[in-house]
């Protein structure tokens, strides 16, 4: 089984990558699972239900989060009744949606778990290594391939969970800081890793945002609002080819796209 997660798309740029890039990253390497991160596709910030079911129909088949997903309020009207988006699993008991969702595949379960890390993070989140021992408990057994989302600014926190759960989840990729690593590698249990997927969305942009506005905000210390910024897009993602019987990664293949 192949499958393609895509790092987090950003405004209009990064819908309009992602529904031109899917089709042709699908027919090129067999993808058979898409896992993408939604939290910034509205507008930078925040997820709507239109939004949402753009990116469903564009041929994601999960979409994960992180510290934005509740931007938009009306996210609180459908979070609880879509499966396929997901929040930060590690948030407090009684917190909207759901954090992890197991899907077929070809009848094939595969579990998507969304963490986010604690270390620089907005939000108090909870312990992600307990919060993910406890899915892994209690998934059936016939539940191998499991791809976790793990929402987090720094690179040793996310490698250290990935270590951590080496040998026990088929993939770990970093999502969050909208810059790609080129550190992707299969762990000496099996599990695949990257640091960072990077952003799908405008280029010529500081992290997706307008690059005067980003500058304005650095030079005066005052408030600014942080636009979208347009142009050219770009893509980032991994593609992972698992072992659907033992839940290893066999294959990892970096994918960075530029208009």
């Amino acid at each position: 089984m192949k499958v393609l997660l895509v790092g987090d798309v950003v405004g209009k740029v990064g819908r309009r990558m992602l529904k031109s890039a899917i089709p042709i990253i699908k027919a090129e390497n067999g993808v058979t699972l898409v896992v993408a991160n939604g939290e910034n596709a509205a507008g930078g910030n925040g997820l709507t239900h239109e939004i949402m079911d753009d990116l469903l129909a564009s041929g994601v088949d999960v979409l994960s989060s992180g510290n934005h997903i509740f931007d938009k309020k009306e996210v609180l009207e459908f979070l609880d009744d879509v499966p396929a988006l997901l929040r930060p699993l590690n948030l407090p008991l009684g917190t909207p949606g759901h954090g992890y969702v197991v899907t077929g595949i070809h009848g094939i379960p595969v579990a998507v778990i969304n963490l986010a890390g604690r270390a620089f993070m907005p939000f108090q989140y909870d312990d992600p290594f307990a919060a993910i021992d406890r899915v892994l408990d209690s998934l059936a057994p016939e539940v191998r391939v499991i791809l976790v989302d793990f929402h987090a600014e720094t690179t040793s926190e996310k490698a250290a969970l990935a270590w951590y759960l080496d040998g026990k989840v088929s993939v770990v990729v970093g999502t969050h800081t909208h810059v790609q690593t080129a550190d992707e590698r299969i762990l000496p249990q099996g599990t695949a890793f990257i640091t960072d997927l990077g952003m799908t969305g405008p280029r010529d942009s500081v992290i997706g945002v307008k690059t005067e506005l980003v500058i304005q905000k650095l030079k005066t210390q005052m408030p600014v609002r942080f636009d979208t910024a347009t142009g050219p897009g770009q893509f980032g993602g991994l593609i992972v080819d698992i072992d659907e019987q033992s839940g290893r990664a066999r294959e990892v293949k970096r994918i960075f796209y530029r208009e």
